[in-house]
């Protein structure tokens, strides 16, 4: 449901009362939304403390990212996991087996729900390329959000979203409404972004995430393009050289405190607890990623050794072993493509890469299937 038909699922947790915003209305759209930034102290001491532990954690990540030798090894496959997590926060569910078969034929038959999922990666390619390549811009934002719908989509101007618990018909929060509002806090934002206080790159990934949520600026998409906007902050800022930091599993598992203090930030200005969530969020999905990679990098440098053992000399070759780490679900033409091998000589190599037991083939339809299971075991281990 979109625009002003839509009631927006939201977490439906009690009211807080003490100490509540008295311009807030949640029936009501609130164009009173603060600019920023917030007027109050950020940097209190245990938002600080954790910025260190925090700091200390993603900085090991990046670190670790760059012991892989080819990055398309961790930008086509961990994107991929974050795309299905983030879309399960809208109850857009997908198999993995769907998924990576899904992401394999991008553009062929999969269904509607697969084929968000995979929407949502191309939009995080599409979004890290172009910070990458030319830094933030607010409209990224609406070439991001239309990618995921599938559709050309702008910011809203004068549509009414409402937000809360569609099942109780309960409203809990109304965005600004307004051409001129909603213009000068998306403006306000990317300010905030660009140049901002002088504040903790970390605080302000919080504060922005929060802001454009509060916003929400599209009829639809803005959960998704608002956790894609947390990585993009984190490449722009040179805190990460490759978008592998994504907090959508840490969200699904706290999702009640991930809506509750978003809450209290609009109802209370407690932006002290929200910013150590967001915080605590940043340090143990950086540790989980972390772990996650190294995993990737010993299970490749053990691949390479036993395929340069088991497998005839003209056929093994290091772009052969990165090929099937790149592409989890691979095929032939991926190694046409890539230069590898012509047709006939590709479908040599990836029944010898099975017959050691490092891929498993599989038809379908016309087309051989090799799928990489130690590899899909390490992505999708919870």
């Amino acid at each position: 449901m979109r625009g002003s038909e839509a009631l927006q699922s939201f977490d439906s947790s009690p009211v807080l009362t003490e100490g509540i915003n008295m311009a807030f209305n949640p029936l009501i759209p609130y164009n009173e939304l603060p600019l920023l930034p917030p007027g109050q102290d950020l940097e209190t001491k245990p938002v600080l403390k954790k910025c260190i532990s925090a700091n200390r954690a993603l900085a090991e990540l990046k670190g670790i990212g760059d012991q892989i030798p080819n990055q398309s090894m961790l930008i086509n496959a961990i994107p991929l996991q974050e795309a299905k997590l983030s879309s399960e926060i809208e109850n857009i569910v997908t198999t993995q087996d769907e998924l990576f078969r899904a992401a394999m034929e991008e553009g062929g038959e999969s269904d509607p729900q697969t084929k968000e999922v995979v929407r949502y990666r191309s939009a995080l390619r599409h979004g890290f390329k172009s910070v990458d390549e030319g830094g933030f811009r607010i409209s990224l934002l609406e070439e991001i959000c239309g990618i995921i719908r599938g559709e050309s989509t702008s910011f809203r101007a004068e549509e009414t979203v409402l937000i809360g618990n569609p099942v109780a018909n309960d409203v809990v929060y109304t965005p600004p409404v307004g051409r001129s509002v909603l213009g000068e806090r998306l403006r306000n934002l990317e300010s905030f972004i660009l140049n901002g206080e002088d504040l903790d790159a970390l605080i302000k990934m919080a504060v922005a995430h929060y802001q454009f949520e509060a916003i929400h600026p599209f009829t639809d998409g803005n959960g998704r393009t608002g956790r894609i906007l947390n990585i993009l902050y984190l490449v722009n800022e040179g805190l990460l050289k490759i978008p592998v930091l994504y907090l959508s599993r840490f969200i699904i598992q706290n999702k009640q405190d991930y809506y509750l203090k978003l809450r209290g930030v609009t109802e209370m200005q407690d932006w002290e607890s929200w910013l150590l969530y967001m915080l605590e969020g940043i340090e143990e999905t950086a540790k989980d990623t972390t772990k996650r990679i190294i995993s990737i990098r010993d299970l490749f440098n053990r691949t390479l050794e036993r395929c340069r053992r088991e497998l005839p000399a003209n056929v093994y070759s290091m772009e052969l072993v990165e090929l099937i780490f790149v592409q989890p679900y691979c095929k032939i033409g991926f190694l046409v493509d890539a230069g590898i091998a012509k047709r006939e000589t590709a479908s040599r190599y990836l029944r010898a890469l099975a017959d050691i037991g490092i891929l498993e083939g599989e038809r379908r339809g016309r087309v051989m299937i090799y799928k990489h299971p130690a590899l899909l075991d390490v992505l999708t281990a919870e």
